[in-house]
């Protein structure tokens, strides 16, 4: 198996753009986020189970899950999100592995948001690498990215591990407080390191 880093961070912390550079700079990206859209997309794998277990109402036109209308019921209905996870954990945790075991690159960013709330994650990476920001950034960027009022923003956010939590848990940490710029140089000087580590272990 490849050296694997987890990736993890709050909703709006720049989870996406540090894993983008690393894949600009070479890295085998594997998102759960990606694999979950896949699994709820019209044809997807999920789409049955989703189907028979929440009815009709929470497919779209498309056939696809109606991700808007899912995520408002869940976080009211703490039983229907659990049935959700249910579903779609087993689903995205063997792809995640599947497409682990196939990675050709030096070694793999695995990019899951609630990795510090889950255990099996966490066993299945070398490091967690947490992307940071001040909470007013985090809602400032997904207020502006999103369409999302405040409460619902900060509903999704106390769902998550808190930000102390998340720090506790790294074994390394981006500050993305700043620019974009900022960020990049940071994932490059990471970057270095890992193939190091990846080298090593080889």
């Amino acid at each position: 198996m490849p050296l694997v880093i987890g990736l993890t961070g709050g909703i709006g912390s720049g989870k996406s753009a540090a894993a983008d550079e690393f894949a600009r700079l070479g890295a085998d990206i594997v998102d759960t986020d990606r694999i979950a859209h896949e699994l709820t997309s019209p044809g997807g794998a999920a789409i049955a189970a989703v189907r028979e277990v929440f009815g009709d109402a929470f497919i779209d036109a498309k056939g696809a899950m109606d991700r808007r209308r899912m995520r408002e019921h869940v976080f009211a209905d703490p039983g229907a999100r659990q049935r959700l996870e249910t579903l779609l954990h087993p689903l995205i945790r063997e792809e995640s592995r599947r497409r682990i075991a196939a990675a050709k690159g030096p070694y793999v960013v695995h990019v899951v948001p609630l990795l510090v709330e889950s255990p099996d994650y966490r066993q299945r990476v070398d490091r967690v690498l947490v992307v940071d920001c001040p909470e007013d950034v985090q809602l400032a960027r997904v207020r502006a990215r999103s369409g999302l009022s405040e409460q619902e923003i900060r509903r999704i956010v106390s769902a998550q591990a808190s930000r102390e939590a998340r720090r506790a848990a790294a074994d390394d940490l981006i500050d993305n407080g700043s620019t974009l710029e900022a960020l990049c140089a940071q994932v490059r000087s990471l970057h270095e390191g890992y193939l190091r580590l990846a080298q090593a272990a080889r």
